[in-house]
């Protein structure tokens, strides 16, 4: 498994999961989060092995259909980018300016 498809499945997740059903959001954590197998979750929940994988398969697709549809992920990442690029300019511009500091703590503490 690739570690980037794995964090990426991780962040969607996190982003999405409340509009998964249980039996998704279970086998997506399961899998992605706790580094179970697909062997592993079917004997959990006595099913096949494949019923896993073809679920796990459908949700990936539904959740980068979310993704597609809704760009929560990539708007996050976005703002996390240009609020590095806020900071650097304001502590090379205006160092000493302490609101501007402040307004930028407070928009990364809504961000996390």
């Amino acid at each position: 498994m690739e570690i980037e498809k794995t964090n990426r499945m991780n962040a969607l997740f996190e982003f999405y999961s409340t509009l998964l059903t249980e039996k998704q959001m279970n086998y997506m954590e399961m899998y992605y989060a706790d580094d179970f197998s697909l062997g592993e979750i079917a004997e959990e929940y006595d099913i096949s092995r494949q019923a896993v994988y073809d679920n796990i398969k459908r949700t990936e697709k539904i959740l980068e259909e979310y993704e597609k549809k809704l760009h929560l992920f990539s708007d996050y990442i976005v703002r996390g980018e240009l609020l590095e690029t806020l900071k650097s300019y304001v502590n090379e511009t205006y160092p000493k300016d302490t609101t501007i500091a402040r307004y930028i703590e407070q928009i990364q503490e809504v961000e996390e």
